[in-house]
């Protein structure tokens, strides 16, 4: 039987100077493979270390951390599938590549279903290896420095769902860890989606009122002749409707937080009740006589220059400078790109979650297309997309092809949710199955065994998908 031939590692006089510590563990009962996987490694930057079995390999994950394995599937004991659940029991989140000289459908099926990241043949591409190395491993570390941010916040201030790395959001927290103990007011301002309601809430709970309501109210969604009754409560009979005496949200939050949005939108008159408020810590029930006493710290926010309302007659100056007592301008996602792979980390973490999918990763491209967006809809823009991407996957990685066109840079004629109002939720769902298979074919120029492998599925499911969405196979175009 002819020897086996495997690529040999580029000559270079000295290899680049990067910077990282990524690790990677070979395990391989092969010498001629290891030390070649180890000399193309190191030139590239990374460290390696070397096992020439499964359970040799398994001790080295127990006595330190790894940004990836190596992996073969013919070792001698155990195999290469029974040592990857082993390596997933003690490391579920470390990524593993499988390699093998036997790269059958039922291989394939078995490493995935078992939890490896890629499936490799033996010869394999240098270029093609280490491109799969290396988007291994940023996903990996992306999730990584998420759950790290979210235990680092978690020992300083304990900020649940609150994300961000970036210069001016660690200044937010210091300034929340600050103020929060104290009974001031609090002015939040910020585009639309920044996350102003998380900041409230923050600050609650980092408060002495942490065990009282917190309770938030958009007084921009609440009908102008309904928001004072809203706010303050009415006795029986104060209007036509009113059937019945009514607690007022002032009341409701009595000992805590009472939260204002949109403060910018509210009425003149209902300003001058709210300054009231703020001055006595007294009201009165709408049609009622009987004044009464709250204990409430107010907190607002609002997406308009409140200075300019008030040179503009729309804003009461006296109130604003009650108001503005302590402010938290939040920074919209485009002056703070830094924090959005941590933040789509945690979004397509939750929408995993909350479908019962595998957890979801981003592929380069697509992370490279969320930090180079604008953004006019901030972190709930982003939000939005990561749940999409979620709904809309095949696979475990959320890929260029599923973020909305005007995210990614492409442009399609129509959007491939556009369905007739009498489509069924089946034919929706088999509709945008196709779209999105069609698109992938056409992309790789209809390969089908290269859709499949950017879709990390076997050729094999890709082709009865094929089949059972009656996909129209197009001859390859002439290459070159």
């Amino acid at each position: 039987m002819p020897e086996t031939t495997y690529p040999a590692a580029p000559e270079i006089a000295a290899p680049p100077t990067r910077g990282n510590e990524q690790t990677i563990l070979i395990i391989d009962d092969e010498s001629g493979i290891r030390e070649t996987l180890e000399t193309l490694l190191e030139i590239e930057g990374y460290r390696v270390e070397m096992a020439i079995d499964g359970e040799a390999g398994l001790a080295r994950i127990e006595g330190r951390p790894f940004d990836l394995v190596l992996l073969d599937l013919a070792l001698p004991g155990k195999n290469g599938i029974e040592i990857l659940q082993l390596i997933r029991e003690r490391a579920p989140e470390l990524p593993v590549i499988m390699l093998t000289a036997y790269g059958t459908v039922d291989n394939v099926v078995d490493a995935i279903r078992a939890g490896a990241q890629n499936f490799v043949q033996k010869p394999w591409d240098n270029e093609k290896l280490l491109a799969d190395i290396r988007a291994a491993i940023a996903r990996f570390r992306a999730e990584e420095e998420n759950v790290q941010l979210k235990r680092a916040f978690k020992q300083r201030y304990s900020f649940p769902n609150i994300i961000g790395k970036s210069e001016s959001m660690l200044r937010i927290f210091d300034t929340i860890a600050q103020v929060a103990p104290s009974r001031s007011t609090v002015l939040i301002q910020g585009e639309s989606g920044t996350g102003k309601e998380l900041i409230a809430k923050a600050v609650h709970a980092h408060s002495p009122r942490k065990d009282k309501p917190f309770v938030p109210v958009n007084t921009g969604a609440v009908p102008t002749d309904l928001l004072e009754s809203t706010l303050f409560g009415h006795v029986k009979g104060a209007f036509t409707s009113a059937i019945s005496a009514k607690k007022g949200l002032f009341e409701v939050a009595h000992g805590g937080t009472l939260f204002l949005d949109e403060i910018g939108t509210m009425p003149l008159d209902t300003q001058a009740k709210i300054l009231r408020v703020l001055q006595d810590r007294r009201f009165m029930h709408l049609g009622g006589t009987q004044e009464i006493q709250v204990d409430v710290r107010i907190i607002t926010a609002t997406n308009v220059d409140l200075r300019q309302a008030v040179r503009e007659g729309k804003f009461r100056e006296d109130l604003f400078y009650r108001l503005d007592v302590i402010r938290f301008e939040l920074p919209p996602l485009r002056q703070r790109r830094e924090d959005i792979p941590a933040l789509a980390a945690l979004f397509l973490r939750r929408y995993s979650d909350e479908n019962d999918l595998p957890h979801r990763t981003l592929s380069p491209e697509a992370l490279r297309a969320l930090v180079d967006y604008d953004w006019p809809g901030n972190v709930r823009e982003l939000e939005n997309v990561m749940e999409r991407g979620v709904v809309l996957s095949l696979g475990p990685v959320v890929g260029l092809d599923l973020l909305p066109a005007h995210v990614s840079g492409r442009s399609h004629s129509s959007s491939v949710l556009e369905h007739s109002a009498d489509a069924s939720l089946f034919d929706i769902m088999e509709d945008i199955e196709r779209r999105i298979i069609m698109d992938k074919l056409e992309r790789s120029n209809w390969n089908q065994t290269e859709a499949a492998e950017q879709f990390r599925i076997p050729l094999s499911t890709l082709n009865q998908k094929i089949k059972r969405l009656n996909i129209e196979i197009k001859k390859r175009l002439r290459e070159g």
